[in-house]
């Protein structure tokens, strides 16, 4: 074989292994879940995050109340269906509000309720939204919903 064979052999099989191992180096960062970028930290104060508006369904009842069960849950129940018979009932529970249970509901427009109900299981009262927050809570936020830090009430 002649030198130009092998110069030429020796090209092509470079080109190769190099066109291997950097193909093969781009498909791994391609898809290798981990990353080598550098972030820079600042010291400047960031402003605290804005209250989220929160699923109601998911909240836990209000200080000083119970999740009703067994028959006094079926009474509330009954007594919110009545009112709003199209509605879902979310939670029905005692109130420390001045009713003896309150019924959480979502009407059929989306709409959040809360209906007050008496120790007769009549419906007093609706009001509009998921009840009065507690004590020390961010202004909006929904009953529920945690007492802000350092409040005091």
């Amino acid at each position: 074989m002649n030198e130009f064979g092998r110069t030429k052999r020796w090209i092509l099989t470079s080109a190769l292994v190099a066109g291997t191992v950097l193909g093969a180096g781009v498909a791994a960062a391609a898809t290798d879940g981990s990353s080598s970028t550098t972030s820079s930290t600042s010291t400047a104060a960031t402003a605290p995050a804005p209250v989220q508006a929160q699923d109601p369904s998911t909240l836990t009842n209000g200080p000083g109340e119970t999740v009703l069960t067994g028959t006094e849950a079926d009474s509330v129940t009954a007594a919110a269906k009545a009112a709003i018979p199209d509605g879902t009932i979310i939670r029905v529970e005692t109130d420390n509000e001045g009713s003896a249970y309150e019924a959480h509901v979502k009407k059929a427009d989306g709409t959040i309720v809360t209906l007050k109900i008496d120790s007769s299981f009549t419906v007093t009262s609706t009001i509009d939204g998921f009840g009065t927050p507690p004590a020390g809570a961010p202004a909006g936020a929904p009953a529920g919903a945690p007492a802000a830090s350092g409040a005091s009430a």
